[in-house]
């Protein structure tokens, strides 16, 4: 495939760290689609055995994956159609298995180039940069205090208490930043950074993706309902609904906006003065690290 040697980025960060927006700034740019969370990638990797079964297993984790809710439906892509474009592989290999959902994606959008944006696939930069050396992967950091404050409100937070919190936004940070600082398909960015000068940022990112400038990147508000909608009602097997279209959407209701500066530091009216020496005491030595001020001083 001559796909190859275009820069693909991928989007990573703690969840409610601003991916979302991110994506939709990105994906704006006429040249570039990016789809909803995908989550499969890092399971297709996994895969290995004989051709035939292979192209067969990997179809089936592309369409019916995480397994408690699979999220196929979000892309708007037939599974008969993936399968028959895996079939014409020669050979078949998972990266290029992986190639062709996003070619089959992007096409939609009749956009060439194409990216990704899985938060948690921070845990896993390493095996997905072995798999897709293309890969770039964009380290969306933000406040964590604000992470835990959005993250808490929504149906997939891991918990509900500061430390436990804390402790996932730590882990996340960590993840990687250890396994891309000094890479050179890594680059860090920070939400505060985004929202402030969203166009100095993007520059920086067409730089880092080898794309061209668009101003096009500054306007996604003006598609971002339209490529919200995507985002369909979440079902387990069973058919039991885990999160309502309407739910989705909401959690992402400010992307559709442009960006501003309004959410930065909301931890100060949304944790209290305990919460938030919890939290310090867990990750405030990262806090500091990353150049964000500590609210106690201990």
């Amino acid at each position: 495939m001559s796909h190859h040697h275009l820069r693909m980025p991928i989007i990573v960060g703690a969840p409610r760290s601003g991916t979302t927006l991110l994506r939709l700034m990105l994906d704006a740019h006429p040249d570039l689609a990016i789809p909803p969370e995908t989550s499969f990638v890092v399971a297709a990797s996994a895969l290995n055995g004989s051709t035939n079964d292979l192209r067969a297993r990997f179809v089936d984790t592309v369409t019916a994956y995480p397994p408690h809710a699979p999220n196929w439906e979000d892309f708007g892509l037939a599974r008969e159609a993936l399968a028959e474009a895996v079939q014409a592989l020669e050979p078949f290999t998972v990266a290029d298995g992986l190639r062709t959902f996003y070619r089959l994606y992007a096409q939609r959008f009749g956009k060439p180039r194409w990216g990704e944006k899985t938060p948690d696939y921070s845990l896993h930069i390493g095996a997905i940069a072995t798999l897709l050396p293309e890969a770039r992967f964009i380290h969306l950091i933000r406040d964590g205090r604000d992470v835990v404050a959005s993250w808490r409100q929504q149906w997939f937070s891991p918990g509900h208490e500061p430390e436990v919190l804390a402790r996932a936004w730590m882990d996340r940070v960590l993840a990687a930043r250890n396994a891309g600082l000094g890479r050179t398909h890594y680059i860090e960015i920070f939400y505060e950074d985004l929202v402030a000068r969203p166009e100095a940022v993007l520059r920086q990112l067409c730089d880092f993706l080898d794309l061209p400038w668009s101003n096009q990147l500054l306007n996604h508000q003006e598609r971002a309902p339209q490529r919200l909608e995507e985002h369909r009602t979440r079902r387990s097997l069973d058919g039991t609904v885990i999160a309502s279209h309407a739910q989705r959407l909401r959690q992402q209701r400010r992307t559709m906006e442009r960006p501003g500066v309004e959410r930065i530091g909301s931890w100060r009216e949304e944790l209290s003065e305990e919460e938030v020496r919890d939290f310090e005491r867990v990750a405030g030595g990262l806090l500091v690290e990353l150049g964000y001020e500590l609210h106690n001083h201990h």
